[in-house]
């Protein structure tokens, strides 16, 4: 490879690794100091009668995180207006925390009652919340809801609560209250990222002298063999990525507009089903499931096609020398196109659905590179299996369907059992979906062990699916 090139190359790289720092700390500001956490709220069951000058309520709590900065809690007015004063107290054993006072006056009916603290958390991660209203009277006070399972699906499962009962005057009730809590962690992350971003930085000018300086030995490390590849090749892969796309909307009508068509009438459908099948209070269903299915689209577009790149170009491997792993490549990327053109759509329900536009989305690049990545890795697999074991695509078929299934495209992951979580969280979609969800719904950058989690659950498979592919592509040609 020419020096120059591969010194004005090495630069560039450098400086835009500087750029992304400096602009990854100011999109993530607080994400990479803090962790905010907000606990989910039983589904209402009962109420616990009219809370007066005569009523002690108290619950038992368990926090997690270091600073308690919110609660919220489920209460109703009898669909009156009250008048006094409803005290919140909160305590460690005996020793009162804080307190906390609220105009009875200004409480909605049948909606939650945020309350916002901010208390460090304490040691033994337990408090009492004890809810008092000195100046109320029977006919002029309000009430609290409790209760035992929550919402998943269109069924409640029930909540093992142990001795975490809500007591009203020393009396247990066969539940708690529906109460969520608001907490916020400190990250090492955020103290040490410019300490880290340095250490990266060394690292990265110090591969590239490598590369430097092993390319003017004549013996080029396998990273500059690919970019010497796809750059003598990059003809070759132009006309295959063509003709993958054209042969896809082949004798069709509409043509390209099936790549906008296809997510949004599936989302359409499964919206329709869904939202009434799943009761489980989404906000922006249609948004979330969207992400989902666009996602999910384009790993099983990209797999299945993937998976046969390497047998359909029999003809093009026995006869002329090409590196095997462009065909892989290609049809990932000519995917990638069509996946380019669905998110289209996905910004349109952005719109509509009147979410908020943040900078944060900046950062969708990300979350987009790792898919790709993963996409990748798991075609390989799929590609060099597909040369000596044919049945790879019947056995494909299966398991994509599986996979699909233990996504939460269509539901949320708070209906999985909490023994079942790990073994969940072991599928690398779901730290995919979740990253860009996070982004383009919530606006705000995911905490940093998001984004280490994505980069093992798309970059492992891909290493995996690099070494199966260059351990095995030297036999293909006996089994083609």
């Amino acid at each position: 490879m020419d020096e120059k090139k591969l010194r004005k190359g090495c630069t560039i790289t450098i400086i835009v690794y500087l750029f992304l720092v400096v602009t990854f700390f100011f999109i993530c500001g607080d994400q990479l100091h803090f962790r905010n956490d907000v606990t989910d709220m039983l589904s209402p069951f009962a109420t616990l009668g009219e809370i007066t000058s005569e009523t002690i309520v108290e619950q038992e709590m368990k926090l997690d995180g270091d600073t308690l900065t919110g609660i919220s809690l489920m209460g109703s007015t009898y669909g009156r207006t009250n008048t006094g004063t409803l005290l919140v107290e909160i305590l460690e054993g005996t020793q009162l925390l804080k307190s906390v006072a609220i105009d009875i006056a200004a409480m909605a009916d049948n909606v939650s009652l945020s309350i916002p603290i901010q208390l460090p958390v304490p040691s033994t991660n337990h408090i009492t919340l004890r809810i008092t209203a000195p100046d109320s009277t029977p006919g002029n006070a309000v009430t609290l809801y409790y209760g035992h399972s929550r919402s998943a699906a269109r069924a409640q499962i029930k909540v093992a609560l142990g001795e975490d009962l809500v007591r009203v005057n020393g009396t247990p009730l066969d539940g708690a209250l529906c109460f969520s809590l608001s907490t916020q962690t400190k990250l090492l992350f955020g103290s040490y990222y410019w300490y880290l971003s340095g250490a990266v930085f060394v690292v990265l000018c110090l591969y590239c002298l490598f590369l430097v300086k092993k390319n003017a030995q004549g013996k080029p490390s396998q990273l500059l063999k690919m970019i010497i590849a796809f750059s003598r090749y990059r003809f070759l892969m132009k006309q295959l990525i063509s003709r993958d796309f054209k042969t896809k909307y082949k004798r069709s009508v509409l043509g390209i507009l099936w790549s906008f068509l296809n997510p949004l009438l599936s989302m359409s459908v499964q919206y329709i089903v869904f939202s009434t099948l799943f009761r489980s209070n989404i906000p922006n269903f249609a948004l979330y499931l969207l992400i989902g299915t666009v996602c999910f689209s384009y790993f099983s577009e990209s797999s299945s096609m993937t998976l046969q790149s390497i047998v359909l170009n029999a003809s093009l491997i026995t006869k002329v020398y090409v590196p095997k792993y462009i065909y892989p490549v290609t049809r990932v990327m000519s995917s990638t196109i069509n996946f380019l053109l669905s998110m289209i759509p996905l910004f349109l329900v952005v719109l509509i659905t009147r979410t908020p536009i943040r900078l944060s989305f900046l950062l969708l690049p990300f979350g987009v590179i790792c898919l790709v990545a993963l996409c990748l890795g798991v075609g390989m697999i799929l590609a060099s299996s597909m040369v000596f074991f044919r049945d790879t695509q019947f056995l494909w078929g299966v398991v994509s369907t599986l996979w699909m299934y233990a996504t939460p495209i269509f539901y949320p992951e708070t209906i999985i059992p909490a023994k079942f979580l790990p073994l969940f969280k072991c599928n690398p979609l779901y730290h995919i979906i979740r990253f860009i969800r996070i982004i383009l719904m919530e606006g705000i950058s995911p905490e940093p062990k998001a984004y280490a989690l994505m980069l093992v659950a798309s970059f492992v498979p891909l290493a995996l699916g690099l070494w199966i592919f260059k351990k095995t592509q030297d036999t293909f040609i006996f089994y083609l």
